[in-house]
């Protein structure tokens, strides 16, 4: 797993060319073997609220993933619908989505998101192989403002919380699969700051030093009809996840002729 190394100065990743006096901090530099357990025995026992994840049934007929306004308009519904009944939500808003595919490997590590704030937008990236968790306590909140900036003060006085769901698209996953930490395995220092440099803005979010005490699970073989639920940020204080690490990573029991990982994630944001 590519780790950050944690020496006291903000890591940057940019997405122009830095000036030459700027102090180049890049994540991802420090990669550690971890043992990656299998999730499946807990799956019944795992919580978005606790371990930061959770493994469903998402049973759907919607197959045009290869249509931006269809899956807009015909997948996006079923997604609100799975949130709201998995968590409680009162409401639900996805304002993006992300379709994954291998590409080349110098594009593996970490990939350019869109630097536009408006809702529902999508792209298609490669897998990100960094330990990394979405958002930061300045940018969960931040998020909620850039996408209903109307409603956003009176939103932000109740709970918010922002889930990803994360599914195969055709097939199962035998490639590059996702794996999590067990968000109560680490700790708050564990979470560096990692600036996203663009010319007319910037953004935020977690990347990790390595800690021997993450617990990392995965569910190997994911079917079309699971999806996970990650949760990337909670504005909540009471002892629930709150952040959770995760990352895609080369599962050394792939076989060589492993047809490539196809994934989408859409992102949401849940108000109680």
């Amino acid at each position: 797993m590519n780790y950050t190394v944690d020496n006291g100065r903000p890591a940057a990743y940019y997405f122009y060319e830095p000036d030459p006096d700027d102090e180049l901090n890049p994540a991802g530099t420090d990669p550690q073997g971890v043992t990656i357990w299998n999730a499946w025995p807990l799956r019944d026992d795992l919580s978005a609220d606790r371990e930061g994840f959770e493994l469903q049934d998402f049973e759907s007929s919607f197959q045009a993933f290869d249509d931006d306004a269809q899956i807009k308009h015909g997948f996006y519904p079923e997604v609100v619908d799975f949130v709201k009944r998995h968590t409680g939500a009162k409401r639900v808003e996805v304002f993006d989505h992300t379709i994954r595919r291998r590409q080349p490997p110098e594009q593996m590590v970490f990939s350019k998101p869109s630097t536009e704030f408006k809702q529902q937008t999508s792209v298609q990236r490669p897998a990100v192989l960094l330990v990394h968790s979405d958002y930061t306590v300045k940018s969960g909140p931040q998020r909620v403002k850039d996408i209903v900036p109307s409603e956003a003060d009176a939103l932000l006085n109740r709970r918010v919380a922002f889930f990803n769901v994360w599914k195969p698209l055709y097939q199962a996953v035998h490639e590059l699969p996702l794996a999590m930490i067990d968000a109560q395995t680490h700790q708050a220092d564990d979470l560096i700051c990692m600036a996203l440099k663009y010319r007319e803005r910037s953004g935020e979010i977690y990347v990790m030093r390595y800690s021997s005490a993450h617990r990392w699970m995965y569910f190997p073989h994911m079917e079309k009809h699971h999806a996970l639920l990650l949760k990337t940020y909670d504005s909540e204080e009471d002892g629930r996840c709150r952040f959770m690490g995760h990352s895609a990573f080369e599962d050394p029991t792939t076989p060589a002729n492993a047809p490539k990982r196809e994934s989408i994630e859409v992102r949401t944001m849940a108000f109680f």
